[in-house]
């Protein structure tokens, strides 16, 4: 996410002051290290640690700050809105990414990319698939060989290349996602495997029926958590993931192309991926969202012109001048 907002802010001229999260300040350190290697002179990058409140806030009211970039929690990011003014804001927000997965596909085919959607990096991500509505007429098989295919996932040492799930962030993360799972539990959902958690690690869970009421479906797991619920068609499934105050991206698996360019037509998200999941990103595209997901594009390009100033430069080729 730091590369993401450098990069393109200093290919477009930009100095930068770089404030990483709390928790996870290293990475941008390491950055910061390999510009002064490349020979970025000494003051265009500023990597300043400390608190949201009180660093954060000094970056987005000091006029000498001209466009802030944030990645972070919806609430976070409207109170950087309210208090930037006039300043170029590109906010990427939260999301409880979904997926429809229609009648005529291929289950054995996207089973493992649905999987690896939900947990990588514990679900920690942006567009971690959270939410798959699966048609009835496939619903119980394609439940089955997901669940079997999560009990193949290797849970341990996340510097172990084999790992493919390991511990949240914080205690608290965990605390908070056990708690939304007993909730939605309480509201009629199914468990169909995890549920529970090792120390720091919330086994990947998988939710079936799960009231969209509940926070597990309408607010950001940011966990190894996912639901998935039965529609009988893809207008249905399309209506429950528009029925969400997030639309950063969704994903559609369908082979008819009817369906799918109807779904990418009225899906209300920043990014629709047919025949894949919502977690598909490359740096080159447009990625970014609408309603609480966010405001502006990243992307190279794109952020390099959200980092941008246009100035308009009109020369007159008519005027006669005098001679001297």
């Amino acid at each position: 996410l730091v590369a993401h907002k450098v990069g393109p802010a200093i290919a477009a001229g930009n100095s930068v002051v770089l404030k990483p999260a709390s928790q996870t300040p290293l990475s941008s350190f390491f950055v910061a290290e390999l510009f002064a290697e490349a020979g970025l002179p000494d003051g265009a990058l500023n990597v300043v640690t400390g608190s949201g409140r009180t660093v954060g806030d000094k970056i987005v009211t000091d006029p000498r700050i001209k466009a802030v970039t944030f990645t972070g929690s919806p609430e976070v990011g409207m109170e950087i809105r309210s208090r930037a003014g006039l300043k170029r804001a590109t906010l990427e927000l939260g999301s409880n990414s979904a997926l429809i997965v229609d009648r005529d596909v291929d289950i054995d085919e996207i089973i493992a990319r649905c999987v690896i959607s939900s947990f990588s990096f514990q679900g920690q991500v942006c567009i971690s698939l959270q939410r798959i509505y699966v048609h009835e007429a496939i619903y119980d098989t394609f439940v089955n060989k997901f669940v079997e295919t999560t009990h193949k996932l290797t849970i341990g040492d996340p510097l172990d290349e084999r790992t493919d799930l390991s511990a949240l962030i914080s205690r608290k993360d965990v605390e908070r996602t056990l708690s939304w799972i007993e909730e939605a539990k309480q509201n009629g959902a199914v468990i169909a495997t995890g549920g529970t958690a090792e120390r720091n690690i919330v086994l990947p869970t998988v939710l079936l029926g799960v009231d969209p009421k509940t926070k597990v479906s309408c607010q950001e797991a940011f966990a190894p958590v996912v639901l998935i619920n039965k529609v009988k068609s893809v207008e249905e499934a399309v209506n429950y993931i528009n029925d969400s105050r997030f639309g950063l991206q969704a994903g559609i698996y369908t082979s008819n192309m009817h369906n799918a360019f109807s779904a990418a037509k009225t899906l209300h998200v920043g990014g629709v991926m047919l025949n894949d999941t919502p977690s598909f990103r490359v740096d080159q595209m447009p990625y970014g969202g609408v309603k609480d997901s966010g405001m502006g594009r990243e992307g190279v390009k794109y952020a390099v012109e959200e980092l941008t100033e246009m100035k308009l430069i009109v020369i007159n080729h008519n005027i006669t001048h005098a001679r001297q």
